[in-house]
């Protein structure tokens, strides 16, 4: 079976045999992007089992086309928001790591952003109003779902949309006029 129907036999069935063959390959290069994050060899493993136990619920509800790119995202996020908790990373920290290249996967660690960039990017952030950051942030830094900030926030499904979709558009106007 391919990736991709393996995904799709494991929403159907629930089959963790399935769901253990399409992680079992990412595993060493996973545990790389959490190290990377969080800087210790024992929390990196953790993380890692942490993240399948965290997929048997995700990738039972959510449909992902792309694995790959989708699961770093996912184990970025997954290790950001493990930092947050220990207030070890400044916001400006986690919104740098935020927009980081899926390419990392691909071709390793190369930023592709010079450090003013990502100044740029969190004054632009502050520019956006109350509900557009919100939703900006909970959407792209905790990669949550449409339903999962509707939930948190009590807004509309259509605003939660439009706010996401404003919030990403006066974001990289205001990059480009900086």
């Amino acid at each position: 079976m391919t990736e991709k129907e393996l995904l799709q036999h494991y929403r159907t069935t629930g089959d963790l045999d399935a769901l253990g063959r399409i992680y079992a390959p990412y595993m060493s290069l996973l545990y790389g992007v959490c190290y990377k994050y969080l800087n210790d060899a024992d929390r990196s493993q953790d993380a890692v089992m942490q993240i399948f136990e965290e997929l048997i619920v995700k990738l039972r509800k959510h449909e992902v086309d792309h694995f790959k790119s989708w699961l770093y995202t996912f184990s970025r996020n997954y290790c950001l928001m493990e930092l947050r908790k220990d207030k070890r990373m400044t916001q400006v920290d986690i919104d740098e790591h935020m927009v980081e290249s899926e390419s990392f996967m691909e071709s390793g660690d190369q930023p592709l952003w010079e450090e003013s960039e990502f100044e740029k990017l969190e004054t632009c952030m502050l520019t956006l109003n109350t509900e557009q950051e919100r939703c900006v942030r909970s959407f792209y830094l905790e990669q949550k779902c449409y339903k999962d900030i509707v939930e948190e926030t009590g807004y509309d499904l259509n605003k939660v949309k439009s706010y996401i979709q404003n919030g990403k558009r006066n974001l990289k106007i205001c990059m480009e006029k900086k």
